[in-house]
């Protein structure tokens, strides 16, 4: 690019030079910021940079702080659109999200380490590889979001394949070569995975499913269907009940527990839980929850002081899943 050419751009170009290599602990004089400048071949006197500040800072809502250190003035951006601890906030999410793929979460932090200078950028460097989660290998899964979000707005039904993993490590589809049409209503992030929560055309009910395992999604020119169940849905309320996001009835259970135990419950089903003492030091919780073997599987990492009482139907399905498990040991 010619000089005169980068001239038009020397705003643009001043801005990034700021918001790169300066923050709230480090900063540039004017000698250096004419350096910068020079390395794109923009050259710009004092007067012209104090302009450039000024618009920065109206037009483009970067403000510019001016600050006297022994003989030098240095200037640095003050307050940015994100502060570092939001960043870092932001990187911990997508390391954490087993929904994102290895290669889109590299990608993700990369753009999103451009908010903060460089110096701020190597801060951030060790959340880069803290840790080996598990990541799903389904790199469609972040354009499967997008494509989900378009037909709930556009209130349009989807088909897809769902696939499950075989002995060989690989995704199959769960029904050979059969689409599966739904009616979308939402999308939830629970336990670090996405699922759809929507309505089922063929069993006429609502359903869910984890996002990362649907492939070929493809918006039908059918309308949704299912809104009078949706009406007075209660998202958080059905994602508490459906351990896991696991399929299963839904049945008011009755669960008895000490009462130094309370914070599981209050954690797992919210404030507005309904607690009444029980016998001696403990107390007793009615939920409804989606009974299933995760839901049994919870209950039985309690451990035994913890016990469903409620109703007898639940409470015999748990003693011959126990059992179930148990003969594995026999």
């Amino acid at each position: 690019m010619s000089k005169g050419n980068n001239q038009k751009i020397k705003l643009s170009i001043l801005s990034r030079i700021m918001l790169d290599k300066t923050d709230e602990d480090h900063g540039l004089t004017m000698p250096q910021i004419m350096t910068e400048l020079e390395r794109y071949d923009i050259s710009a006197e004092r007067k012209s940079i104090y302009s450039d500040f000024q618009d920065m800072t109206e037009s483009l809502g970067i403000e510019i702080i001016k600050e006297k250190i022994g003989r030098e003035t240095y200037y640095s951006v003050g307050q940015r659109e994100f502060e570092l601890a939001e960043v870092k906030l932001l990187i911990d999410a997508i390391q954490s999200s087993k929904f994102i793929t290895e290669k889109k979460s590299r990608t993700l932090i990369k753009k999103i380490k451009g908010f903060v200078s460089e110096y701020q950028a190597k801060q951030l460097q060790r959340q880069v590889y803290i840790n080996d989660r598990v990541k799903t290998m389904n790199e469609s899964v972040y354009y499967n979001v997008d494509e989900i979000h378009a037909a709930i707005n556009s209130n349009n039904k989807i088909r897809f394949k769902y696939y499950k993993w075989d002995i060989n490590k690989e995704l199959v589809p769960k029904h050979e070569d059969e689409y599966t049409i739904v009616s979308p209503w939402a999308l939830v992030w629970d336990d670090e995975n996405y699922y759809m929560v929507a309505f089922d055309d063929i069993d006429r009910r609502i359903k869910h499913y984890r996002v990362d395992k649907m492939m070929h999604i493809d918006i039908r020119d059918e309308k949704r269907e299912g809104k009078e169940l949706f009406k007075d849905f209660d998202m958080a309320r059905y994602t508490n009940s459906t351990f896991g996001m696991y399929g299963g009835e839904l049945k008011k259970v009755r669960i008895e527990f000490p009462n130094d135990m309370c914070g599981v419950f209050i954690d797992r089903f919210g404030k507005d839980v309904t607690i009444r003492p029980a016998s001696k030091g403990r107390s007793i919780v009615s939920v409804e929850v989606a009974v299933s073997p995760a839901f049994f599987g919870w209950v039985f990492s309690l451990g035994s002081a913890v016990k469903v009482s409620g109703p007898n139907s639940v409470v015999e399905e748990m003693r011959s899943y126990g059992q179930e498990i148990m003969n594995n040991y026999n």
